[in-house]
């Protein structure tokens, strides 16, 4: 490992010996595990580690993130919105009191027309600065939006086609650019991504694709208690995990994600600190539930369950891991009660395929799309080829479709029953989950009217009585019956087996010495304003 890491280190001391520049003593460097630069016009692509560093840096959302706190599950609070709530006798309707008092970066008021421009922006296409790209990137999370209005300047009215207690959550991951700036770069979205305007604490210096993005401290910003401590913060793509640790080492970066599990201790040992915490994220495999794949039978879903040893997983990830038995992690409000117990039992996985008319001279076939890296993806590549051994041990055929991260999300925005998941051959796919919110953790993704480009029921699994449960907690506004009807729908899903869990991420993150003050939130979204270099 540490000839690798020598190499590696030669390698970015070249890069950094031609293209950085020296950079004040109030800059944090950060190495990310995406290829590239995430898109910077408002609603970011590289999945949430996007949305950590060009989303909740640049801009903010109606509704915003309470970071500040390690010990307790993120949850939202006012952003734009000072506050909302459904109209009485009219639940489908919601009103949002905006804060006043806000600029855009480039000094332009944010007000009503603002979020109207913004939310044409990804919803009308007959709309002028209607934009693809931010629409693929945040349709499919707020499926139930379906009309808005301004009633006075700083007043919206926004429509769901259901009841949908849950809406708040969804309003937290659309972004808010700057009307003027986008006429001010000649109506073009593509000028834009180079000189964005958001509301946020930080301002775009500069980006370099696939090099670089350069963000500044917005020291107007509207929320005074978080406005930057940092002057500066450099985003570096790095998607191979020994080249994030060689730079660390090097003193390339102050700050990577996923770190490389065996170069731990020699980080440690460096001096660096690791920082990690439990999240709402799971790593698993979202199976094909339309007919004529394996993945239909209980039985071949339960013994891939019991087939994956998770304890050599966490092995493999020097402990940054916790085994999955459910969508969420036990102790989590929505954990439930389930009878399923998902552990490794290979003996149990295997009478099972046998159960299910399997044997050594038919094998049930899945093939899984998977990453190289990406966003909350961990280790890949290793990973999969651990849980490909266990897999085929017990007697199934199971192959990969491997994709760069962004390519596997564009192919995961299209169904089972597309034309890409067809032509690839695949029955499966790999992509860690978000379970931030309710509408993230199960409507969108198993609900049967959430099949993409809705949602994110990729399989398409249909179970009307999941669908039942799952729309129960929607329509309930008290949190406790919420909490209790959630807690019954992840009983379920892990009783049916729906989906092979393998494991909860950890979050890790290394960094230097010299980075002080920043709080590991449990969420996939971190807030670097009150962090500092000494």
């Amino acid at each position: 490992m540490f000839k690798r890491l020598r190499v590696a280190v030669a390698g970015f001391g070249v890069l950094a010996a031609t293209a950085l520049p020296a950079f004040a003593q109030g800059t944090l460097r950060i190495g990310m595990t995406a290829a590239d630069i995430p898109l910077t016009t408002g609603q970011p692509d590289q999945g949430f580690e996007g949305f950590r560093f060009a989303g909740y840096t640049i801009y903010d959302a109606l509704v915003n993130w309470d970071l500040s706190k390690a010990d307790t599950i993120a949850d939202i609070r006012p952003g734009l919105a000072l506050s909302w709530a459904p109209v009485e006798g009219e639940p489908t309707k919601w009103i949002f009191k905006l804060r006043e008092g806000v600029k855009f970066h480039d000094g332009s008021d944010f007000d009503a027309d603002s979020v109207i421009w913004n939310l044409d922006k990804v919803l009308n296409d007959k709309s002028p600065q209607f934009d693809s790209k931010q629409l693929a990137q945040v349709r499919a999370r707020i499926p139930t939006l379906v009309g808005y209005r301004k009633i006075d300047k700083y007043t919206v009215e926004l429509t769901t086609r259901i009841v949908n207690s849950l809406f708040p959550y969804d309003m937290s991951y659309v972004f808010y650019s700057s009307p003027a700036n986008w006429e001010k770069q000649g109506k073009d979205w593509n000028k834009v991504a180079l000189n964005p305007s958001g509301t946020g604490p930080f301002k775009v210096d500069r980006v370099v694709p696939r090099e670089r993005m350069e963000l500044s401290r917005n020291a107007e910003y509207w929320d005074k208690a978080r406005v930057p401590k940092l002057d500066k913060v450099i985003l570096f793509p790095m998607p191979e995990a020994a080249t994030r640790t060689a730079a660390l080492l090097a003193g390339q970066v102050d700050w990577i994600e996923v770190p490389a599990p065996d170069a731990i201790p020699r980080l440690k040992q460096g001096g660096m600190t690791i920082v990690t915490n439990k999240y709402p994220h799971n790593w698993a495999y979202q199976p094909s539930m339309v007919e004529g794949s394996p993945w239909t039978d209980i039985r071949v879903r339960k013994a891939a369950n019991l087939a994956i040893d998770r304890a050599g997983i966490n092995k493999l990830l020097g402990g940054l891991m916790i085994e999955s038995k459910g969508h969420v992690y036990p102790g989590h409000p929505w954990f439930g009660s389930p009878a399923f117990d998902i552990k490794y039992d290979p003996a149990a996985a295997k009478k099972l395929l046998a159960e299910a008319g399997y044997s050594a001279t038919k094998k049930p076939k899945i093939k899984i799309a998977i990453s190289t890296s990406g966003s909350g993806q961990m280790l890949p590549l290793p990973m999969n080829e651990y849980v490909q051994e266990n897999l085929n041990a017990v007697g199934f055929d199971a192959s990969f479709e491997v994709m760069e991260w962004n390519a596997l999300v564009t192919f995961a925005f299209q169904p089972v029953t597309g034309d890409a998941a067809k032509k690839a051959g695949v029955n499966g796919v790999n992509i860690s989950r978000a379970t931030v919110d309710p509408y993230s953790a199960f409507t969108r993704l198993m609900n049967s009217n959430f099949v993409p480009p809705v949602g994110a029921n990729w399989g398409v699994l249909k179970d009307e009585k999941l669908d039942a449960m799952i729309n129960k907690a929607h329509t309930s506004f008290d949190k406790a019956e919420q909490t209790k009807a959630l807690s019954e729908v992840h009983g379920y899903i892990v009783d049916q087996a729906y989906w092979v869990w393998i494991a909860h991420d950890l979050n890790p993150r290394a960094m230097s010495p010299k980075v002080k003050g920043f709080v590991q939130a449990q969420s996939w979204f971190q807030d670097l304003t009150p962090v500092e270099i000494k």
